[in-house]
């Protein structure tokens, strides 16, 4: 079997550098994210805000490994930490006065994984 690489040099790099961060703080969450990047990415997460909101606390800090979509609303305020946003989640997250990051943003401000939680 063939073995193929990511070609999205973002994504490529990403994966390197969740690993490293691993490896330096001895935290198994950036791996466990770094796993599931390497996958194919039709097994991506989509995860709706409905979702998000069912899921999360006033204050959370939440990764996904994939896309955030806006259909639902969020009543608190989170931090939310995906590949990619949508437009309208995007809006939705910051009027209810969360934040959206990258999820190397994230790894930066928390470099020990300490109160993030991984939606899929």
């Amino acid at each position: 079997m063939k073995d193929l690489k990511k070609t999205n040099p973002r994504l490529a790099r990403l994966i390197g550098d969740l690993k490293a961060a691993s490896r330096e703080s001895g935290v198994a969450i950036w791996r466990d994210v770094a796993k599931r990047l390497e996958k194919p990415r039709r097994s991506y997460a989509a995860i709706n805000l409905s979702k998000i909101n069912r899921h999360t606390s006033p204050d959370d800090k939440v990764l996904v490994a994939g896309k955030v979509l806006g259909a639902g609303d969020v009543d608190h305020k989170i931090t939310v930490a995906a590949l990619a946003f949508s437009t309208q989640a995007a809006a939705k997250i910051e009027m209810a006065g969360g934040k959206c990051l990258k999820i190397e943003e994230l790894v930066k401000l928390y470099p020990e994984g300490s109160g993030v939680k991984i939606l899929r």
